[in-house]
């Protein structure tokens, strides 16, 4: 009995990076409707990315300076008129994939599998930030990057060849126009970009082409024999470039593919959670302070004893189990009473005062009947405020941290709350003093009694 062939390994990343694309697909779909919608982006290009691997589709991505001859280079490469080519700058405005049928490449495994070519906008169009993440977004999903150019390098151009070097793909330098120099031009160009681009490529992937050579007179002898000059176009000298792609994907193939893959989803997977704990924290904040504000207001406005401390509670309550609904844990009323109350024993002494002066206000209260509303609804309404305010962040770390204090406990989680809002605290209570007194004064009720 003849042992199991363990499968090939690239077989298997390739099939573990189309996972890991639908993985970050589901995870991204997994959110909050809001944030769904903030991450139509994202998960439209992992989609199309899982497309792509499905295909066995390979991106090779042309960048390069404005009139560097990117597009002739695309154009060279297909062995057809694809591109416009123009001595104007900005004509390309998009990145624009074209099949490249001609290499007899395929990924092994995948028979409707070919080679697209990508030209992209030049790295200093006018109104270059849209078409410069254009680019980017092509360079995230290339397998493999063309870099353009027509002379030595420029320092944005320099700058530019560092920062796709830092994608980790392989990426060739194509020195186009070679047919405007002499031989010896070409050699001392050929040598300094090698110089210039050391530790960041490899000096085999630096290649020398005339993608769109100009014009020469020749001399043509009519069928009378006579002799005229005419204008004629000589074929693209892109051997060299072909022949070195070529290398590339018959070295790494549908390992490079995979690994590039595999690279996109951590990255857009990372960019999702990011996002998500974004939208999740803006959201957590304003509500914290909405209820804090609503509490305050509450709290302040109400002129029957007791009855401020009960929607005090309950707003706690509520702020909580919305929190909760934000962060997608699920928490019924009893256990959002079982978490406030919890913070509420680690806040101590500042949950002790509010109380002392929710029970001062209403003792008041009690003793004039409620006539002593308006002198107590600044301070007692600020101090529910705050403590709100308390509960609301100490609940946001928990959530935050999958419905847990960790090692810290709850003490620990609160202290450097209160510490931190301690440093603030002024223009806190101011914030909540204002809210109260507009909504005091809108209320013609609150003025009488403060009359």
């Amino acid at each position: 009995m003849t042992d199991p062939v363990d499968p090939n390994p690239i077989d298997a990343g390739y099939e573990d990076a189309i996972e890991a694309l639908e993985r970050a697909y589901a995870f991204g779909e997994g959110g909050r409707q809001a944030e769904v919608e903030s991450l139509r982006e994202e998960l439209a290009q992992l989609r199309s990315m899982t497309v792509k691997l499905r295909q066995g589709r390979v991106d090779i991505v042309v960048f390069g300076e404005i009139n560097a001859g990117k597009s002739s280079v695309v154009n060279a490469l297909l062995g057809q008129y694809v591109h416009d080519v123009s001595v104007q700058g900005g004509k390309t405005t998009a990145a624009r994939p074209s099949a490249w049928g001609g290499t007899g490449y395929q990924v092994q495994g995948y028979a409707d599998s070919f080679v697209s070519i990508v030209d992209t906008p030049g790295i200093s169009e006018v109104n270059g930030e849209e078409r410069a993440q254009l680019a980017q977004a092509a360079a995230d999903t290339a397998d493999l990057i063309l870099f353009v150019v027509s002379g030595d390098m420029k320092a944005n151009e320099f700058n530019a060849l560092r920062e796709l070097s830092s994608k980790r793909k392989p990426l060739i330098l194509v020195l186009n126009k070679i047919d405007l120099y002499s031989e010896g031009e070409r050699r001392e160009l050929h040598a300094l970009l090698r110089q210039r681009s050391a530790g960041v490529l490899d000096p085999h992937d630096v290649v020398l082409v005339a993608a769109n050579p100009r014009a020469k007179e020749v001399e043509i002898e009519s069928a009378d024999g006579s002799w005229r000059m005419e204008q004629r176009q000589p074929a693209p000298q892109i051997d060299a470039l072909k022949s070195r792609i070529l290398e590339v994907l018959e070295r790494d193939g549908k390992g490079l593919v995979a690994i590039n893959a595999a690279m996109f989803a951590s990255d857009r997977h990372d960019k999702v959670a990011a996002t998500r704990i974004r939208l999740r924290e803006e959201a957590a904040e304003a509500w914290i302070w909405r209820y804090a504000a609503v509490k305050a207001v509450a709290v302040a406005a109400n002129p029957i004893p007791g009855l401020d401390i009960a929607g005090a509670l309950s707003a706690d309550l509520t702020m909580v189990i919305h929190l909760a609904a934000i962060y997608g844990v699920p928490l019924n009323r009893e256990t959002a009473l079982d978490l406030a109350t919890s913070i509420a024993k680690a806040s101590g002494v500042m949950v002790g005062v509010e109380w002392l002066i929710h029970g001062a206000s209403g003792l008041l209260k009690t003793l004039t009947f409620g006539l002593s509303t308006a002198l107590t609804a600044v301070p007692q309404g600020a101090a529910a405020g705050y403590g709100s305010l308390i509960i609301g962040k100490a609940t946001k770390y928990y959530l935050e941290h999958n419905a847990s204090w960790g090692a810290e406990g709850p003490k620990t989680v609160v202290r450097r709350i209160l510490d931190e809002m301690s440093k603030d605290k002024q223009s806190v209570i101011k914030r909540l003093e204002d809210a109260i007194r507009e909504r005091l004064q809108r209320n013609t009720h609150a003025r009488r009694d403060a009359g």
